[in-house]
């Protein structure tokens, strides 16, 4: 599965088997805040957050959409991948 956004619901959503990873955020202008990472309990540590976050920057640059990362989770994630700091603005 990939990761796919909700609008409706203002986040962006890995569907998983029996349940659903996801990361919020709120709009501020054109930029998306990225305010909370969540996965599943019973899928932690598979690797699954690191799926959701590739997939959610890959979205945001397809777009051509900034982010704002007030989440931790991914604040780590794109310290060990700097190739993601294109889609990164403030």
């Amino acid at each position: 599965m990939d990761v796919v956004e909700n609008a409706e619901q203002k986040r962006f959503e890995l569907p998983l088997d029996g349940g659903t990873a996801l990361v919020a955020y709120r709009r501020d202008g054109e930029r998306l805040v990225l305010v909370h990472t969540e996965v599943p309990a019973e899928f932690g540590g598979q690797g699954i957050g690191s799926k959701l976050a590739k997939g959610v920057f890959e979205l945001l640059r397809a777009s051509g959409r900034k982010a704002v990362v007030r989440c931790e989770f991914l604040q780590g994630w794109l310290a060990k991948h700097p190739d993601y700091n294109d889609v990164v603005n403030g």
